[in-house]
């Protein structure tokens, strides 16, 4: 299973699929190849990620809540539950991260208009600053990232993981 890449240097999978090969040769390993990259990769890509946002003085999550905000559009406001959603994580999280971002000042709790007994969260003018110089700096380096590979392998890399998606997501729901 062992394979050489176009620059004829084995990753790291390669290591780990020899051993096994070694110590379990009755295996068919290819998924465990497939699986084991995609596991790298996005490790490797979310430590690229995080090294950008640091730049901007945010951790991913941070982004990851300001950047929701910003694409849900003017008046770039949300209510805790619709960001729960988005961002997957549990209530208590939430309510964490919506005080570490008040007291950045990149967000303000305002009173919702259509239920006088909640808040939403809007992006304060400081924070729509940061999110949109962060994004734009984002957008460059996930280009950045991608730019070694031929305009073929991108789309076709973009293919494949559009059909995995597809069959993982109404796994999850």
């Amino acid at each position: 299973m062992a394979r050489e890449t176009s620059a004829g240097a084995e990753d790291a999978v390669d290591r780990i699929l020899k051993q096994w090969q070694v110590e379990r040769p009755d295996l068919a390993l290819e998924a465990m190849a497939t699986i084991g990259r995609l596991k790298r990769c996005a490790q490797l890509l979310q430590r690229r990620l995080e090294a950008r946002f640091e730049q901007f003085g945010l951790s991913a999550w941070e982004f990851d809540v300001l950047a929701t905000l910003r694409r849900s559009g003017e008046p770039y406001c949300l209510s805790p539950s619709a960001l729960l959603n988005s961002l997957m994580v549990s209530s208590g999280t939430m309510t964490h991260r919506m005080q570490r971002l008040e007291s950045a000042g990149w967000v303000e709790r305002v009173p919702n208009p259509e239920d006088a007994r909640s808040l939403l969260l809007r992006l304060s003018p400081q924070g729509l600053a940061l999110i949109d110089q962060a994004v734009e700096a984002h957008v460059a380096n996930e280009e950045a990232i991608l730019a070694p590979l031929k305009s073929s392998e991108w789309r076709a890399l973009d293919a494949g993981l559009v059909a995995l998606l597809a069959t993982l997501e109404p796994a999850a729901s």
